[in-house]
């Protein structure tokens, strides 16, 4: 739904905002229920590179965008659904109506959008090592996610490019697939003499040389270049990219004005402050119960936006039905049992 600023918007029962398989499926799920829902994604999936998603029953190797097409098709099949494309910019509450205020646009188009509950499904960004080659081969030789893909990588010489803290139990994880794994530091991922001791007792490799790039051509990955002028052969391999959780239009305040320019939205004036009460862990991502209820009342959020972060698309399309319940049960309200049971 788009409107002018001089409509009065329909007030939904539920906004999801993105529309990947945990925000689809929780949209599947509420409409379902007969709820009202506004289901916005501004169509920037993460997993836009990669060829085929594996492990969703009934769907392993389809293409993930495919899969967020037929997904989209089936909510959109409910009249109880809309569903825009739109970048949000804004979700905030607006204590006078007692609901969430949602603002976009998209190609000059204006969303303007109220709505009873909040379900933040936007996933993730991704920010990889600085590799020139990499892009060029992340979604078919390279990929972040091991239980995802490292099936098709079994048996080969792989590469592991890690800089966080995490390398040495990533790095036994996917060992388990191969066992010609070199794991590469780039100089940042830090290293104990414990954690060296049980990358060496699994077989793997640790090179704590800078990495200058990857190495290829039209066939495929071919190897690793080091600063140092070596190159080792390798087939393919996976990264560890550093995800960040993009929630600054989650704000305090709905009296906005939006400049049509510049495309900045302020309260009073100024930038409306982060919304209060709303609890994240270290890494930014939304702490929230079982179910997806975050710190702040009729707020909700499924999927990588929550700890522990990236997961499999079915583990995220499961997430959302556990979501879709709890808001559904909240928004039925006065339930003398409120033990969540998705039944």
């Amino acid at each position: 739904m788009s409107s002018t600023a001089h409509t009065v918007p329909v007030v939904h029962d539920v906004a999801i905002i993105g529309a990947g398989p945990a925000g689809l499926s929780a949209a599947l799920n509420l409409v379902r229920a007969k709820r009202t829902v506004l289901l916005v994604d501004a169509n920037r999936p993460r997993n836009a590179a990669t060829l085929r998603s594996h492990g969703f029953l009934t769907r392993d190797g389809i293409s993930p965008l495919e899969l967020r097409k037929l997904g989209r098709t089936e909510v959109e099949g409910y009249p109880e659904a809309t569903v825009v494309q739109s970048v949000v910019d804004l979700v905030a509450p607006d204590a006078d109506t007692d609901t969430w205020r949602v603002h976009g646009s998209w190609r000059g188009t204006e969303l303007e959008a109220r709505a009873r509950t909040v379900v933040v499904a936007t996933g993730l960004r991704e920010e990889f090592p600085a590799l020139p080659m990499l892009r060029a081969f992340y979604g078919t030789a390279v990929h972040s996610c091991v239980e995802c893909d490292a099936y098709d990588k079994a048996g080969q010489p792989l590469a592991f490019i890690c800089e966080t803290d995490d390398v040495v139990d990533r790095a036994l994880l996917i060992a388990s697939w191969t066992d010609d794994l070199i794991v590469y530091t780039n100089g940042v991922a830090p290293l104990d003499d414990a954690g060296r001791a049980r990358l060496a007792s699994a077989g793997v490799v640790v090179d704590e040389r800078l990495v200058e790039d990857l190495e290829g051509d039209r066939s495929g990955m071919t190897g690793v270049r080091l600063a140092d002028g070596h190159v080792e052969p390798r087939t393919g391999g996976f990264v560890r990219p550093v995800w960040h959780a993009d929630l600054d239009w989650l704000r305090t305040s709905a009296t906005t004005s939006t400049s049509a320019t510049s495309g900045n939205t302020a309260a009073n004036g100024d930038t409306p402050g982060e919304l209060e009460g709303l609890h994240r862990d270290t890494q930014g991502l939304l702490v929230v119960d079982r179910v997806g209820r975050t710190s702040v009342p009729g707020l909700y959020a499924v999927g990588d936006v929550t700890p522990p972060g990236p997961e499999q698309l079915i583990v995220a399309a499961g997430h959302g039905a556990a979501t879709a319940a709890a808001v559904h049960r909240d928004l039925v309200g006065g339930l003398a049992d409120l033990r969540d049971a998705v039944q």
